[in-house]
């Protein structure tokens, strides 16, 4: 018989992911329709530079991804309530134990069945994006060796650095006492910001053929510009993303000393040098702006809050029965723990992620205005029009999903507020 709290848990997890479920499917069918509507007519502001063929090439691009998405949304929502109310993680965790004894082995291998058998479900969707979709509008430049390659080396990358994460996690869980969140989330923050360091270095070039940038004509431009907003990186690179994807980008990345910046090859053949050094001066303004540090810092206080909230749940036993799970009785349920609270807390944190969106655009309006005080309007505006362009993103979407979804703003309020920007500097 389950107790009242495991009933109202499992009552008010069911009513977050069905009123997410339909939020999200209404949201889904109202971008639908709005770009659909839109699609025969280039919008007024962008009439001079967008052509009619290219316009609709990103409404039929953006259907396609939304009308996938809907079918991703049914599917994530019938996994999750499969390993949850439904009992599969249960399931999985008793066939595990009966198999091998409970235990740390019984408990990495819990995870990592778990890892498995969630990306073998999410495996032909992946495949059908980059192959079908992505293939169809012609921005896929993988190979099935190259994809499956990616896959193989994701795959032993994630065990290599993941089970000994998992490993000490579990033994922090059971070995330091009540606080065993604090030791925790100190450590999973001292990892992340280590993973800053190392990952443009060790990790990235397992992917990717970083080269410095060689256009020394540009490389000029760039180091100038950098100098003149007072930022120094290690070193400027150029990658090879034009074997993957059609797609065009530039970040910088590293923390710290290790910082550098990466162009796409495919950005540097699209865009002119005073376009790229308008790009590179929005990215500078994020440094310029601390956003990086302020999300470090907000990554902190939610994550220190969410090893603080399981802390708390590992010790109640309708956590585990509420989310249709049988804990064991005799041994440790710190696994389950974890894959519980990995799954159940997305069907809540949905409902604040606006928030989130909302912040996020307004720093990519802060680093615009701060790209246009160092380089020139006009180069940023036809920039970004080109990335839109060649990137097949819609110049038309709903405004209700953009303020839900999406972390940069549409490129109409964009554009319309560098223009402000730019004339107060006049």
């Amino acid at each position: 018989m389950l107790s009242t709290a495991s009933l109202g848990l499992t009552a008010l997890f069911a009513a977050a992911l069905g009123l997410g479920l339909l939020l999200r499917l209404w949201l889904s069918s109202r971008q639908i329709r709005h770009v659909a509507q839109h699609r025969e007519a280039v919008p007024s502001a962008f009439a001079g530079t967008i052509s009619l063929a290219a316009h609709q090439k990103a409404a039929d691009y953006t259907l396609a991804k939304a009308r996938l998405g809907l079918l991703e949304m049914a599917l994530g929502a019938a996994v999750l309530l499969g390993w949850t109310l439904l009992g599969g993680l249960s399931a999985l965790n008793q066939t595990l134990a009966q198999w091998m004894g409970h235990g740390m082995t019984q408990q990495l291998a819990l995870l990592a069945a778990f890892v498995v058998l969630s990306g073998a479900i999410d495996l032909p969707l992946s495949w059908y994006q980059t192959f079908v979709l992505e293939q169809r509008f012609g921005f896929n430049k993988m190979t099935l060796k190259l994809w499956l390659a990616d896959l193989l080396k994701t795959s032993l990358i994630g065990a290599l650095i993941g089970l000994p994460i998992a490993a000490l996690l579990l033994w922090m869980m059971a070995a330091t006492g009540s606080l065993w969140w604090l030791w925790a989330w100190l450590f999973w923050m001292g990892f992340n910001l280590l993973l800053l360091v190392i990952y443009p270095t060790l990790i990235a070039p397992l992917f990717n053929k970083f080269q410095p940038l060689e256009d020394e004509t540009l490389k000029a431009r760039v180091t100038a510009l950098m100098q003149r907003c007072g930022f120094s990186a290690k070193g400027l690179f150029v990658m090879d993303g034009s074997k993957r994807s059609a797609h065009a980008n530039a970040y910088f990345t590293g923390f710290g000393a290790a910082k550098r910046v990466v162009f796409y090859d495919t950005l540097l053949a699209k865009l002119s040098a005073p376009e790229v050094d308008a790009v590179l001066a929005h990215e500078l303004g994020h440094f310029k702006h601390k956003h990086i540090i302020k999300r470090i810092v907000s990554m902190f206080a939610l994550s220190l809050a969410g090893f603080a909230l399981l802390g708390y749940l590992t010790q109640q036993v309708w956590f585990y029965t509420g989310l249709g799970v049988l804990p064991n009785v005799a041994s440790a349920n710190d696994a389950l723990a974890l894959l519980l609270f990995m799954l159940a807390m997305p069907a809540f944190s949905f409902f604040i992620a606006p928030a989130f969106a909302q912040l996020s655009r307004k720093h990519e309006f802060e680093a615009d205005a701060y790209a246009v005080k160092q380089t020139s309007v006009q180069d940023l505006s036809t920039a970004l029009l080109k990335l839109y362009e060649d990137n097949a993103s819609t110049l038309t979407p709903d405004p209700l999903y953009v303020r839900f979804y999406y972390s940069h703003p549409g490129a109409t309020e964009r554009l319309a507020r560098m223009q402000g920007v730019a004339s107060v500097a006049l």
